[in-house]
């Protein structure tokens, strides 16, 4: 393992965050000695991040407890075009309103982890439409599009992932990389941003901002990137059976976010723990080596800890109560999802749509068939089940991890 200068790389490494980087010398020399402005954009496309999206942002709390400046940049520029990075098709359109509205949403979620304010080191978040939504498309051309080449535009793994699959991409989401790129650039001039980061995927929109700025203002700045991060079984981090795992909870409760890391694989759980809390090193070490059943009592704390920093303390509190309650006692704890039923009956089918545990009626049916929907732990195969009660809360759950309250009047 490398020793490098600055605690910001060695705290980096420690952890398990670095994968890439432009000029790691240069950059631990910088950051040794000054306080290093440092940014992530990230696209306004739902009205949360989820899970996939929080190494990203746990690289902006560990540069701020590192000295430095995170720079949280809302895509509301972008997001109007669409990366197309890792995606085979073109994104749906947002109106103004949309992305504004998400933007406002997706901040809730970063003041839990950063500090702002207007001091050295506080992080700041800005939106990119306030100068990509100036520039002049004449202007662009000839400011910075001379800089890029079709040659190299057509290597990215955006472009040829479309290309290798017959997928259409559009001449807007061709453009996607130089406006990105831009914004490296326009942050350096006028932020004094030295560092860009951001997961592997986005290495080569990285060294293009990076290269932009050396020819445009022969200014010297950096790019890191995290490795993918992928669960031990090969599946990608931020999605569960269910869907993608939320950050905000309008979209997911406190206690599913919470079972999300307690369902954590034996094998994930020291890599978890040093990415997704603050846990020291020491304690991490002993709790991963931990075997047998006792190996639970460290996938508990690795969801307390991730919950608490993503929801707050008592949010992690209420959801551990309510799975002890649940799996210990046989209760229903009060954190589950809930649904109120306000005509006195529901049938299985509306029921797992409503609580959310099945996207669709059909989705819903390939539940009940395959034995997965449970009316207070009783399996329900009949998929013209009604569910009825004069008053009070009766538990519904889909497998043996999930579980929701459908509250009668």
């Amino acid at each position: 393992m490398t020793q490098f200068q600055s605690d910001l790389l060695n705290l980096l490494q420690q952890r398990g965050y670095i994968h890439q980087q432009t000029d790691a010398s240069a950059l631990d020399a910088l950051a040794a000695k000054e306080i290093v402005p440092g940014y992530i954009g990230f696209d306004a496309t739902a009205p949360s991040l989820h899970v996939g999206n929080l190494v990203s942002i746990m690289l902006l709390r560990r540069l701020q407890q590192a000295g430095h400046k995170p720079v949280v940049v809302m895509g509301g520029g972008t997001t109007r075009i669409g990366d197309p990075t890792g995606r085979d098709e073109s994104r749906k359109m947002l109106t103004d309103e949309t992305i504004e509205a998400n933007i406002a949403s997706i901040r809730t979620a970063f003041e839990r982890l950063l500090v702002f304010g207007d001091g050295p080191t506080d992080a700041v978040m800005v939106n990119n439409h306030d100068w990509l939504g100036e520039l002049g498309y004449i202007e662009l051309l000839q400011k910075v599009g001379t800089h890029f080449t079709i040659n190299r535009m057509l290597t990215f793994d955006s472009v040829k992932l479309r290309l290798d699959r017959e997928q259409p991409m559009t001449f807007l989401e061709f453009n996607y990389m130089i406006l990105q790129g831009y914004d490296y650039r326009h942050l350096n001039q006028t932020m004094g941003v030295r560092l860009q980061m951001g997961g592997s995927d986005q290495w080569g929109n990285i060294i293009n901002g990076v290269e932009l700025t050396r020819r445009m203002d022969g200014n010297e700045v950096f790019g890191l990137t995290t490795p993918l991060i992928t669960k031990a079984d090969g599946s990608k981090m931020g999605k569960s059976v269910s869907g993608a795992v939320w950050l905000n909870e309008v979209q997911l409760s406190h206690y599913d976010y919470w079972q999300f890391w307690r369902n954590t694989d034996d094998r994930d759980v020291g890599k978890f723990l040093r990415l997704f809390t603050d846990l020291p090193l020491d304690e991490i070490a002993r709790l991963e080596a931990l075997g047998g059943s006792e190996i639970n009592q460290a996938k508990i704390i690795l969801a307390n800890e991730a919950t608490a920093l993503c929801r707050g303390a008592e949010a992690a509190q209420a959801a551990e109560s309510t799975a002890r309650q649940l799996f210990e006692q046989g209760a229903a704890g009060g954190d589950l999802p809930t649904y109120v039923v306000e005509t006195g009956s529901i049938s299985i089918i509306d029921a797992l749509t409503s609580i959310g545990f099945a996207a669709s009626k059909g989705e819903a049916r390939r539940l009940i068939s395959g034995g997965g929907a449970r009316i207070e732990g009783v399996q329900i195969l009949d998929e013209n089940h009604f569910i009825s009660d004069a008053s009070g809360d009766i538990q519904i759950s889909s497998g043996k991890k999930k579980h929701g309250i459908l509250r009668f009047g």
